[in-house]
C-alpha cells in the first residue's frame, strides 16, 4: 500500500469536495498519466525528443504533398521504441480511476493529449483525443475513422470506405491542423465545465494547455495531479502533488464512501 503524505492527503480530500459538488467536471491529461504505463514522455529526462531529437517539423507537409511516399516509408521504417512501449503498456490506476470517476458521474469529459488508446481501454467513454489515437486512420475528405487493423494496406495511399478519400494514421502531426471535430469537442467541454482537472500534463502544448485556462476565466476552480510543477501550477485551486496513479484512486475510494 502507498503511504500518502499528509499535505497530499490534504489536498486529495479538498479536491474530492470539489467534484462533489461539481456538476459538469471536466479533466485533460496529458503524457505524465501515461508515463505510469511505460510510456516515454516527449520532452524532459529521458524523454523521446530529449534524447532523439523532435519529429520534423513539416511532417504534415511532407504527407499532403505525397501521400503514397509517406505511407511506404512509415511502412519501411517499422515500430520505433515508442510505438514498441505503447503496444506493450496497459491502463495504470490513473486511467482506471478517472474511468470510475465518469461512471460514478463525476466526471463529464475527458480530453487528452496522449495518442496510446489507454484512456478507451481503462473504461473512458466520454472522451476526446485531440492529438489522435495511432490504432486509428482519418480520412482527410469526411474526416472518418476507422481502425489501422481493418484496412488494406495493399494500394498506398488507403482509401476511405465512405468516401474514397485520402486515409492518414489518426495521429495529429507537426503543422497539421487539429481535426474539427476534436477542436470543437473540447472548447465545447472546456466552456461547459464547472471544474477543471489538469492531469499529468506540463500544460505547454496548445491549443490543449488553453482549456484549463479557459475554464479558469470562466470561474471554474482548477485542480492540478501532477508530482511536478508546471505552467498551470500558480493558477490551479487545488494542488495534488503525487503521481495520478495514487491521487486518483485515493479520491476514487473519498467518493465512493458517499455511495
Amino acid at each position: 500500500m502507498t503511504t500518502i503524505d499528509t499535505s497530499v492527503q490534504h489536498a486529495i480530500e479538498d479536491a474530492a469536495k470539489l467534484l462533489r459538488r461539481s456538476n459538469h467536471a471536466v479533466a485533460l491529461s496529458g503524457a505524465g498519466l501515461s508515463a505510469e504505463s511505460g510510456i516515454p514522455t516527449y520532452r524532459g529526462t529521458g524523454g523521446i525528443w530529449t534524447r532523439f531529437g523532435e519529429p520534423t517539423i513539416d511532417g504534415w507537409e511532407l504527407f499532403a504533398s505525397d501521400p503514397k511516399a509517406w505511407w511506404e516509408e512509415a511502412i519501411a521504417h517499422g515500430a520505433s521504441e515508442f510505438s514498441v512501449a505503447i503496444e506493450r503498456s496497459e491502463p495504470n490506476a490513473g486511467h482506471i480511476a478517472m474511468a470510475q470517476l465518469e461512471e460514478m458521474g463525476r466526471l463529464a469529459h475527458t480530453i487528452t493529449q496522449n495518442i496510446d488508446n489507454l484512456h478507451r481501454r481503462a473504461g473512458s467513454r466520454r472522451l476526446t483525443e485531440i492529438h489522435g489515437n495511432r490504432y486509428l486512420v482519418r480520412c482527410m475528405n469526411c474526416g472518418a475513422r476507422e481502425r489501422l487493423e481493418t484496412v488494406s494496406l495493399d494500394r498506398l495511399p488507403p482509401l476511405c470506405c465512405e468516401c474514397g478519400g485520402i486515409l492518414k494514421n489518426d495521429i495529429v502531426m507537426f503543422g497539421e491542423p487539429i481535426p474539427d471535430d476534436a477542436l470543437r469537442e473540447s472548447y465545447k467541454q472546456a466552456g461547459a465545465s464547472d471544474l477543471f482537472l489538469s492531469v499529468g500534463t506540463s500544460a505547454v502544448v496548445y491549443p490543449a494547455a488553453d482549456f484549463p485556462l479557459m475554464a479558469k476565466r470562466r470561474g471554474s476552480p482548477l485542480i492540478e495531479v501532477n508530482p511536478e510543477e508546471t505552467a498551470l501550477s500558480e493558477f490551479a485551486d487545488v494542488i495534488v502533488r503525487a503521481p495520478a496513479g495514487v491521487a486518483l484512486p485515493a479520491i476514487v475510494e473519498l467518493l465512493a464512501q458517499e455511495l
